[in-house]
């Protein structure tokens, strides 16, 4: 079965930092979603960054499990809502961008919606995490809209970028 992936949005922020990445009008004409950072804190340390489906902000109909581990210590793993991925910060090394791909399935099926996420961040080699997450939207209506953000009300930092595809399964 071949994969395509078909561009449907993208941000790049510019000077002075954005809040959030918001992808409206999503069509319902793929099998999944893919989302791929690149991010940075514009302020503070490294952040978590959340997900939101439909405008729902209601933390209790997230669930989320994750597994991190950091260089050659012990993977830690726990739980969380909304988070979907991890960002560096300005504390960090300049110009070092965390990676993230967001996986969504089914998100125009009339079931709750799945999503998975592979981060990577690192600090000039002095410490570098592995994140993976699983999550559950309990929303059964299909996802429309999509809406990015930082913990605390930390903006994302000149550069970072988001792009969302869709994708078929031919």
């Amino acid at each position: 079965m071949a994969t395509t992936f078909e561009l449907i949005a993208s941000y790049t922020v510019g000077a002075g930092g954005q809040s959030s990445f918001d992808f409206t009008t999503i069509p319902s004409t793929f099998t999944d979603l893919c989302i791929k950072l690149s991010t940075r804190a514009a302020t503070g340390g490294a952040n978590d960054i959340k997900i939101m489906f439909n405008s729902d902000s209601s933390t209790s109909n997230y669930t989320e499990m994750q597994l991190q581990g950091a260089g050659s210590g012990t993977p830690s793993s726990g739980m969380g809502e909304q988070q979907t991925g991890t960002s560096t910060g300005s504390g960090d090394t300049a110009s070092t961008f965390a990676s993230s791909d967001v996986y969504i399935t089914n998100y125009a099926g009339s079931t709750q919606k799945a999503y998975s996420a592979d981060t990577v961040t690192e600090n000039n080699g002095t410490t570098a995490y592995a994140t993976l997450r699983s999550g559950k939207w309990s929303g059964t209506a299909a996802v429309t809209s999509i809406n990015l953000s930082m913990n605390g009300a930390v903006n994302f930092a000149q550069y970072s970028t988001a792009y969302l595809y869709g994708v078929k399964n031919a």
